[in-house]
């Protein structure tokens, strides 16, 4: 057989934007044509801040390979502080992922403007090949 039929694992992602930095950065990549993963599903929040340890357990029960939480950077939060919110919960929640048999490198959190589309491309790119070599979640679950 010339050509064998390769069943390449594609991750299920779900990306928390921000949406003042994030989501905008998101739109202008689509705008310029970036490449970036189909499989990457945008949810807008308000604020990264906004983002709940729930939200990120919610996203991993309903069948996420891997949960993405983009944000404005430190110092350009529109809502002056949310980021700072988020920086100090991403950690914990990793953590908690660990105990629960879920390997933490699921979960990233990154800072990317509005006139970043060229990062965005990038990050979620970078994201989609990191939870792609960890394989589905399914199987880690069932270790």
């Amino acid at each position: 057989e010339v050509f064998a039929m390769t069943d390449a694992f594609e991750p299920k992602i779900i990306a928390f934007l921000c949406n003042w930095c994030s989501y905008a950065g998101a739109d202008n990549a689509g705008i310029a044509r970036l490449p970036s993963p189909a499989n990457v599903l945008p949810i807008r929040v308000m604020c990264s801040g906004r983002v709940s340890p729930e939200m990120i357990l919610r996203a991993f029960r309903s069948g996420a390979d891997g949960v993405l939480v983009l944000g404005c950077h430190i110092g350009d939060c529109h809502y002056i502080s949310g980021n700072h919110r988020t920086i100090k919960r991403v950690p914990l929640v990793r953590n908690l992922l660990g105990y629960v048999g879920i390997n933490p490198d699921r979960l990233r959190l990154d800072w990317v403007s509005s006139a970043e589309a060229p990062r965005f491309a990038q990050v979620t790119q970078e994201f989609v090949e990191t939870v792609r070599s960890l394989g589905p979640i399914a199987e880690e679950m069932a270790r």
